[in-house]
């Protein structure tokens, strides 16, 4: 069966190519519209439909819109909520639906070709679900959604043997998890659905001062559900604007709603393990890439393993979508091998986009060796290998990488990205050193996790320690990530410290870097000192060899 998955509701839409079982393709529209999570400040763009990635996932299958079996949508319009008495909100929604509804006739505006009659729509939360249960190695596994909102509800808690999966509770809406950390996130004037990270992140500089507050308002049922009352933020903390600097309320606001998100969390996996008693756990959905509080499950809760689909957020669905129609077809779908299943260039391409952008360059014989010059150097890199990665984390392939001995490293990685000074940067380190570094759960190869940094390592890497001691690592399989590894190696070599600061490949606002002309658009832009296109080096003027 040949099934290709689309979002197109809410926010980051995608798509996502299942042939016969087997993960082809998957991409968010950002890297191609270059529009970051498909958002315009005008109405309706945040239902974009993908049509540059979906085009570009059958193209990578060699297939027409005509050759499809399916395509799955992931909303169900048929789910959502009825009109109430709110009229701005339920014009909304109705808008939303009607759109949905009307998707199969957008789609095939959008994929000539396409039978309209072959789409089918997958409730939201179930697309999330298959996202992570399908597309981990397990053969069974208790689920855990959690999300903003999808069709009615915030929530699902279900278990899955052999694809299946049996739906054990839900929350309805209004209660959210998710709408409440956005609220929060708006509140402390960073971008809802946008910049949560932000809030974990400074979350960490405060102290959970409001967190009495806070536990009135939201409640665990008993369940398996939750309730959410309305929170007036500015008796907790005053609003804080767009530009306005943070202060210590503002970051007591974040401790406060991370350690009640924690606490809730714990309480909703102790009560599904309750009723499957399974071993592992996956998980998926816009709270699931909450690393923090993912490492608090991990340690703490009673699963022995916990998976978490590295497109977490609404672009996963896609995916999610296209396997949980697969599986209902009756193809035996297998585990999604790699977050690597973007866009990727030969090196015959590669050079000529370089010809074409009249750059001088060198093709080292030891790559690895080459860039561990610069970073031992102190020069920043940037790094562009293979297929792009599908979901927010930079995992190797679109990067920036960086000393991490270094401790001035963060604030100048800040600086070359735009972002704000109290966010980490993450290291990379070698899947078989980490546990002589870093404490937490291991592997780590999505950077899923935070861990703690050993006490004896914290003043050899810096540059990747957050204030509170942890870092967000990711783990290198050297069979997986060759190159990686090497680089890894012959970083050590050369600094004593098997560890490599790894950012993504981008600046502030703008989508990671997916296509070579993004490269060198950023490398020509950013304070950026040296570009790994492939087998190609290209040197910053200034910044000669080591």
């Amino acid at each position: 069966m040949r099934v290709l998955g689309v979002n197109a509701v809410f926010h980051d839409p995608a798509a996502a190519l299942v042939v016969d079982g087997q993960v082809v393709a998957a991409a968010e529209e950002e890297r191609f519209t270059r529009r970051k999570h498909g958002k315009l400040p005008v109405p309706f763009t945040t239902w974009e439909l993908p049509e540059q990635s979906a085009a570009w996932c059958l193209a990578e299958a060699g297939l027409a819109p005509d050759d499809l079996d399916a395509v799955a949508y992931s909303y169900d319009p048929a789910l959502a909520p009825p009109a109430g008495p709110d009229v701005t909100a339920d014009a909304w929604e109705g808008l939303r639906t009607l759109y949905a509804e009307r998707a199969p006739l957008f789609l095939r505006t959008a994929l000539p070709g396409l039978d309209p009659a072959c789409v089918r729509y997958v409730p939201h939360h179930v697309a999330h679900a298959a996202s992570a249960h399908l597309a981990a190695p397990y053969r069974s596994s208790s689920v855990l959604v959690l999300d903003g909102r999808g069709e009615a509800a915030s929530h699902l808690a279900g278990r899955s043997v052999d694809g299946d999966l049996e739906i054990l509770a839900a929350q309805r809406l209004p209660h959210s998890l998710g709408l409440l950390y956005e609220e929060v996130t708006d509140h402390l004037g960073f971008r809802r659905s946008s910049d949560e990270y932000k809030v974990m992140a400074l979350a960490a500089y405060g102290k959970p001062a409001y967190l009495r507050e806070l536990r009135e308002a939201v409640r665990v049922t008993g369940d398996g559900g939750f309730t959410v009352a309305p929170i007036e933020l500015n008796t907790l903390a005053k609003r804080r604007g767009k530009d306005e600097e943070w202060t210590g309320e503002h970051a007591d606001l974040a401790a406060s709603v991370q350690l009640r998100l924690q606490e809730v969390l714990l309480e909703l996996v102790r009560w599904l393990h309750a009723q499957t008693g399974d071993r592992d756990l996956t998980m998926a959905g816009g709270v699931a890439l909450n690393c923090v509080a993912n490492s608090v499950l991990a340690e703490q809760g009673p699963f022995e393993r916990i998976w978490v689909q590295p497109a977490a957020g609404d672009a996963g669905t896609a995916l999610g979508a296209a396997m949980h129609v697969a599986h209902a077809l009756g193809d035996r779908v297998a585990p999604m091998p790699t977050a690597a299943l973007g866009r990727g260039w030969t090196e015959d391409e590669l050079a000529a986009w370089l010809a074409t952008a009249r750059v001088a360059y060198e093709r080292p014989p030891d790559l690895a060796g080459a860039v561990a010059e610069v970073i031992a150097a102190d020069g920043v890199v940037a790094w562009f290998q293979g297929r792009s990665e599908y979901g927010p984390r930079a995992l190797g392939h679109r990067s920036l990488l960086a000393n991490a001995t270094r401790a001035a490293n963060l604030e100048r990685l800040n600086d070359v990205k735009g972002r704000e000074q109290f966010r980490p940067v993450a290291p990379m380190v070698l899947a078989e050193r980490a546990g002589d570094i870093f404490e937490g759960p291991m592997p780590s190869p999505y950077m899923l996790f935070t861990h703690r940094v050993r006490p004896a390592w914290r003043e050899r890497i810096p540059a990747v320690v957050h204030v509170d001691g942890s870092a967000r690592i990711q783990t290198v399989d050297r069979n997986e990530e060759p190159l990686v590894a090497a680089l890894l190696e012959a970083v050590e070599r050369r600094t004593g410290v098997p560890v490599v600061v790894n950012t993504s490949l981008n600046t502030a606002g703008r989508p990671m870097v997916d296509d070579p002309r993004d490269a060198l658009e950023c490398f020509g832009s950013a304070p950026v000192d040296v570009l790994a296109l492939g087998p190609f080096l290209i040197r910053r003027a200034a910044f000669t060899r080591p």
